[in-house]
């Protein structure tokens, strides 16, 4: 009988030794589940500032680029038309050979300023205001503009990952389920991979 209740008390104390194995391996599952979250959180956030930042850019350098054109296209016309004005002065000039010397004088001097206007319009390295650098000047932001497009696809595939993978790790912690946080940790690589993509764009993402 005593070797029963000896047998019985060992039997008990093994399985009490074994729920504290598992209470405090949960427990510690749970902590380092919970560091991991952190983490994952503080990458959800750089990856927001990211985005942002990519849609910032996107709406400002195209302000930016048809502010431009815009000024490009007054600068055309009042080029074209310094040009005619010069030409229909020329027209005069020839038209009438027996001019005063007096208006001609003056007409031709209205002739050379116009051309000259005319063509620091056309280029004016600088002030930067001549249609040439203008020109330039749209095109570097509409490079700025695309490159920012390609960067914003990227932070938004990684923001939604890192909430699905923050959700998933959630859900572990309550059903110690450690599939789930396995799971949840693969998301996160990928979406990890997408925001560093989003910031240096290493990677053409294939919906471009």
């Amino acid at each position: 009988m005593e070797g029963r209740v000896e047998t019985s008390e060992i039997a008990e104390a093994i399985r009490g030794e074994d729920e504290e194995r598992k209470v405090e391996a949960d427990a510690n599952f749970r902590k380092f589940t919970g560091i991991y979250l952190g983490i994952v959180a503080m990458l959800l956030a750089i990856t927001s500032l990211g985005g942002s930042n990519a849609t910032k850019m996107m709406v400002n350098a195209n302000i930016q680029a048809s502010d431009i054109y815009g000024f490009y296209q007054s600068k055309y016309a009042r080029q074209t038309s310094y040009r005619l004005a010069a030409d229909q002065l020329e027209v005069l000039l020839a038209a009438n050979p027996a001019m005063p010397e007096v208006a001609k004088t003056k007409i031709e001097g209205h002739i050379e300023r116009w051309r000259t206007t005319a063509d620091r319009y056309e280029t004016d390295p600088a002030s930067g205001q001549g249609k040439k650098e203008l020109l330039a000047t749209a095109k570097e932001w509409e490079g700025k503009r695309d490159r920012a497009a390609r960067r914003d696809p990227n932070f938004d595939f990684a923001e939604a990952l890192f909430q699905i993978a923050i959700v998933l790790g959630s859900v572990s912690i309550v059903a110690a389920s450690r599939p789930l946080v396995h799971l949840s940790a693969v998301l996160a690589v990928f979406a990890t991979l997408l925001m560093i993509n989003g910031y240096f764009l290493l990677v053409a993402l294939p919906l471009e």
